[in-house]
């Protein structure tokens, strides 16, 4: 089969897989990201020259708005993946195909070699890099914060949340960073895992059965109640700087050496602020260090 036919069944794969998604509310798709022209007809050249294209797995979700969703036409998109989209435009040698699952399931999924790489908004700590590799250059910069309550007046910071439940994803940093915290301060703070519903963390914060989150300023605007006002608050000092970056097995060093120079690019270029601006509302593509520079 050549390329273009991979290719033009891909997007086949694409239309199919997102009608079923609307129909049957699935939450798996699997699309080629080499959906554009200039990626199809680089990865053809490749070919033609007698070098193999490489088809990496890029595992990812379809519930984090603006990141990685489903928009309203049926389409794969947001700030994660167009950027891969993009990356794989500059690599020739390699073809990316999305597959989408559940969030608790995309480490579990590149332990077993059915994704080649994370692209989730995915953050470090140490566990993680004992395990898992990380590209070195960090494709958006967060700020996490203690998030509350609209109405919440007690709580200010995280020494605030002493005998309090703070809700999590168990695989998040934040679970990460608060267990941590537990460590020195002897278990003070109640670490509640989310069942991963809609708007869950929300909910119960807003109903009172628990009391915080761990979140940054742009993925609170997304905690939104029943008539999509922005239910919580963020409080305190920032807890630490949050680099995102992409996840990969250990052997993968070479396709994330390959990916960082891309990143480079792109950056250089000032496509990555672009993507930034216009999916995520701002430019977080910037280190607090190079952000006072610029100032």
């Amino acid at each position: 089969m050549t390329i273009n036919a991979i290719h033009k069944l891909s997007r086949l794969t694409l239309w199919v897989g997102a009608l079923t998604l609307l129909l049957s509310g699935c939450a798996s798709v699997s699309e080629s990201s080499g959906g554009s022209a200039g990626s199809t007809d680089a990865n053809a050249e490749a070919a033609a020259s007698g070098s193999n294209v490489r088809k990496i797995i890029v595992g990812t979700g379809t519930g984090f708005p603006n990141v990685c969703f489903i928009d309203e036409n049926g389409k794969l998109t947001g700030y994660d993946v167009e950027l891969v989209r993009e990356i794989d435009k500059r690599l020739p040698d390699v073809e990316f195909e999305f597959k989408t699952m559940e969030f608790s399931n995309l480490l579990l999924s590149l332990d077993t070699s059915k994704i080649d790489f994370v692209a989730h908004q995915m953050e470090t700590n140490p566990e993680r890099e004992q395990k898992y590799l990380f590209n070195k250059v960090p494709y958006s910069i967060f700020l996490n914060r203690v998030a509350v309550a609209k109405d919440n007046t007690a709580i200010h910071g995280l020494d605030d949340l002493a005998g309090k439940k703070v809700m999590t994803s168990a695989t998040s940093n934040a679970a990460y960073l608060l267990n941590q915290y537990n460590k020195t301060h002897n278990n003070a703070i109640q670490v509640v895992y989310t069942s991963g519903a809609a708007n869950d963390t929300v909910q119960q914060i807003v109903s009172g059965r628990v009391d915080a989150t761990i979140t940054t300023d742009f993925a609170n605007r997304f905690n939104t109640d029943a008539d999509g006002q922005v239910a919580l608050k963020t409080v305190g000092e920032p807890l630490n700087e949050s680099n995102v970056y992409f996840v990969f097995r250990k052997d993968e060093q070479p396709l994330a050496d390959e990916i960082d120079q891309a990143i480079n690019e792109i950056k250089a270029d000032g496509t990555l602020k672009q993507l930034s601006e216009k999916w995520l509302g701002d430019d977080f593509t910037k280190t607090l260090a190079e952000a006072k520079v610029t100032q």
